[in-house]
């Protein structure tokens, strides 16, 4: 059985920028749309929540696009919200299609049949993810190894536990990014967090872990504090710190080794 999801008026599920950089630098923003389509009637939530770091990553999409210009480098962003489907997750994870988080209720995600559920995923999920996937084979198979960077925001506590850092870098066991990065924070004066709140080894980084790690990439994952990246002020002044890790961090000719590690 078909089931329609998007009009012909909606947006396509993957975007992408600057798709003929020669730029080895790949940037991955898995959460950058609130968007549910009509058809989904808001899964049942209220529309408070559609602007809630429980529906996307607040800020971010605008930071990655400054990045990424400032780069010229090749960007791949999700349009639709997590709460319809996280591509950040493994198809086991129960947070894939969540009926429950951070105090909003998901009513049209509970009892959901398995029809619905591979519709979900063939019209989001996958698409997305195949972008991603046949990006890196693309820059893989002429020359051009990819260094790839993963760009989220967090917010400023959860569960009554405050955050303290400005930036977090979650990685698994490839040092090659994270370790620099976080020193050129460091020394930039920000406390920046080492897989925290979240590590980079616990299915947090789900299309690194699916996408990037098994192909032996240099990679990282970001996150920066919502609050920082809620105003166009903000924006602008955490893409210009992110840039500057990133030039004293993603030059280095070694990242463009295939390695595996862990």
């Amino acid at each position: 059985m078909n089931i329609d999801i998007l009009a012909s008026d909606e947006p396509s599920p993957v975007n992408m920028i600057n798709e003929d950089s020669e730029n080895p630098f790949l940037f991955l923003c898995d959460h950058a749309s609130p968007f549910i389509p009509r058809s989904r009637n808001n899964l049942g939530i209220e529309d408070h929540h559609l602007q809630r770091h429980v529906a996307y990553d607040i800020g971010i999409k605008a930071v990655t696009e400054g990045v990424a210009n400032h780069f010229s480098s090749r960007a791949i962003f999700s349009n639709f919200s997590r709460l319809l489907v996280d591509p950040n997750r493994k198809l086991d994870n129960p947070g894939l299609m969540p009926e429950f988080s951070d105090g909003c209720h998901v009513p049209a995600n509970i009892n959901l049949s398995s029809e619905e559920r591979e519709a979900r995923l063939n019209t989001f999920y996958w698409p997305y993810q195949n972008k991603i996937s046949s990006t890196i084979d693309e820059m893989i198979n002429s020359g051009n190894v990819p260094i790839i960077i993963s760009m989220h925001s967090m917010t400023h506590e959860m569960d009554g536990v405050a955050r303290p850092w400005p930036v977090c870098v979650l990685w698994n066991y490839d040092p090659r990014i994270p370790l620099p990065l976080m020193e050129s924070f460091k020394r930039r004066g920000f406390k920046c967090g080492d897989n925290v709140p979240y590590t980079g080894r616990d299915g947090h980084g789900g299309t690194m872990d699916l996408q990037v790690n098994p192909r032996g990439l240099a990679n990282a994952l970001i996150e920066v504090r919502q609050d920082l990246i809620s105003t166009p002020e903000g924006i602008a002044e955490w893409t210009a710190n992110l840039i500057d890790g990133f030039e004293d961090v993603l030059h280095c000719p070694s990242l463009q080794e295939i390695k595996y590690y862990g």
